[in-house]
């Protein structure tokens, strides 16, 4: 072979370490978003925490969006118009503070405090900081295990059988159910070399008093057994409590199936009396260790409020998302130009670094907010009247709207949430595929979902809407969807079958 010089012209797409950094902000969520700040803050001298109010300086609507109700395109310009960002000044202080301050009129039915809580109630209150239960805020949450550890700790018996209690609450899963069939706890717990060898009627007589720890229906095998464990714990004197106990005892089966008419003919009970047993049973708790899952719950802080003020829909960023931050004056004063020192240089680039970072969370935000925006706009029948007049929506419609790329608008929506008068929802919440109707128009999933939402809780109990009968009745409102489609987003609703939602009422 022989070796050769030649020139070669071509086009390539880098993406420079400012746009990484812009793209992987713009896909962060409102905790990771935080973080990054509060990281870049350690480690960059040149950027700081701004906490005195610059608001006033900047343009009044940075951060800030109003959106026309109406349906006219006038409105719909005009929307645009009020939508406006700060552009760069010949010397721009690098300052991520929003000048909007938090409005007079609140969103319907809510409360600033509900969305902003910076301070504890009892602070808000007066109330001196010895009245606080900072153990009962702090502590670990107790799980299952541990109470019914404690009741045993508490319960007199002897080392064999706290050796085979101990077993069988190592058996216990968080629903409060014994997993392990009673021999294998046993066969674990025999010693051939014992002199007198476990017998397995001690294994149940131990079961038996663990059975009435609380909560009611722990340590049962089945859910029949946990049923008949906490009918055994009522009083004598509850009404219809020797009917519950035929019932779970002995038809449990057509019970769980919903076969009331043979249910009705075994028991021999009346139609009226089978509706008060149903009711006693009905106040049992199935799965007895949830009554201990005392898991914290997650709040979601949304990353854009909308609220109507006069009859325009109001979008703006949510200012307690991430910290404000900016270029540290003095030391940006310390660079010399004419000076090529180590030091200086350090300043210079860690300078450089801090406009980028600041330059990629004004160019989130701005770009958060046009998107919202639109959103809003699109969806204001959703704000108004509800569910049933969501849209459709795709990604291409807002790109197309904003003028960027589907992969923007899908790192914009994702782990983003929006807080309305009707509740908080995560951006891509209003993004739906559509249905055909008969007029030639569209219909989104959603607002289909919303309609068989409303027409299950309007069913007759006795004889529930089979998903044939919710497809047709669909049908007849112009809204052409198949069986199986209704069986999907019933499904994703958590509604049960129609033959699992017959009640006697």
């Amino acid at each position: 072979m022989k070796a050769s010089l030649q020139l070669k012209l071509g086009q390539q797409l880098t993406m420079t370490p400012q746009l990484q950094q812009a793209i992987r902000l713009l896909q962060l969520s409102t905790l990771d978003l935080q973080q990054e700040i509060q990281q870049a803050l350690e480690s960059n001298p040149m950027l700081e925490t701004s906490e005195e109010d610059e608001g006033n300086e900047s343009d009044e609507t940075d951060g800030h969006s109003e959106d026309n109700a109406s349906s006219d395109q006038n409105d719909s310009d005009a929307t645009q118009e009020d939508t406006s960002w700060d552009e760069p000044a010949d010397e721009p202080d690098w300052n991520t503070e929003s000048s909007q301050e938090i409005p007079d009129d609140l969103p319907v039915d809510t409360a600033w405090d509900d969305i902003y809580q910076s301070a504890p109630a009892s602070a808000a209150r007066g109330e001196d900081d010895d009245d606080t239960d900072f153990e009962a805020r702090n502590s670990p949450t107790e799980t299952l295990q541990d109470h019914l550890l404690w009741q045993l700790n508490l319960t007199p018996m002897g080392d064999r059988d706290r050796a085979i209690a101990h077993a069988l609450l190592d058996s216990v899963d968080p629903r409060g159910y014994l997993t392990t069939p009673l021999e294998d706890i046993h066969a674990g717990l025999l010693d051939e070399a014992d002199e007198d060898p476990l017998e397995m009627d001690e294994v149940e007589a131990v079961l038996r008093r663990l059975q009435h720890f609380d909560p009611p229906g722990v340590f049962a095998r089945d859910l029949q057994e946990c049923l008949l464990i906490q009918l055994n714990q009522l009083p004598p004197d509850i009404p219809w409590l020797p009917q519950a106990r035929l019932v779970v005892s002995h038809y449990i089966n057509l019970l769980g199936n919903r076969d009331y008419a043979q249910l009705l003919r075994r028991s021999r009970l009346s139609e009226e009396q089978l509706k008060s047993v149903l009711g006693l049973i009905q106040t049992l708790n199935p799965r007895p260790g949830d009554a201990l899952d005392r898991a914290e719950p997650d709040y979601v802080v949304p990353d854009v409020v909308v609220s109507k003020a006069n009859g325009r829909w109001r979008v703006e960023l949510n200012p307690e998302i991430a910290p404000r931050i900016r270029v540290n004056a003095s030391y940006a004063g310390l660079i010399r130009r004419a000076d090529n020192s180590s030091e200086n240089t350090y300043l210079r680039d860690q300078l450089q670094e801090a406009k980028w970072f600041i330059k990629s969370l004004q160019s989130r935000n701005e770009t958060l907010l046009k998107v919202a925006t639109r959103i809003v706009e699109h969806q204001q029948g959703f704000l108004d009247q509800g569910e049933e007049a969501m849209k459709p929506l795709i990604l291409s419609d807002i790109a197309q709207a904003v003028g960027m790329h589907e992969s923007t608008i899908s790192r914009v929506t994702t782990q983003k949430y929006m807080h309305t008068p009707r509740g908080i929802f995560e951006l891509k919440y209003f993004f739906s595929s559509h249905v055909s109707t008969n007029e030639g128009g569209e219909c989104s999933s959603t607002a289909i979902r919303a309609m068989i939402k409303k027409l299950v809780a309007a069913e007759t109990p006795r004889k529930p809407l089979s998903d044939s009968k919710i497809a047709a009745l669909l049908g007849d409102q112009g809204i052409n969807v198949a069986r199986r489609t209704v069986a999907k987003y019933r499904e994703a609703m958590h509604i049960p079958p129609s033959n699992e939602r017959k009640r006697l009422v």
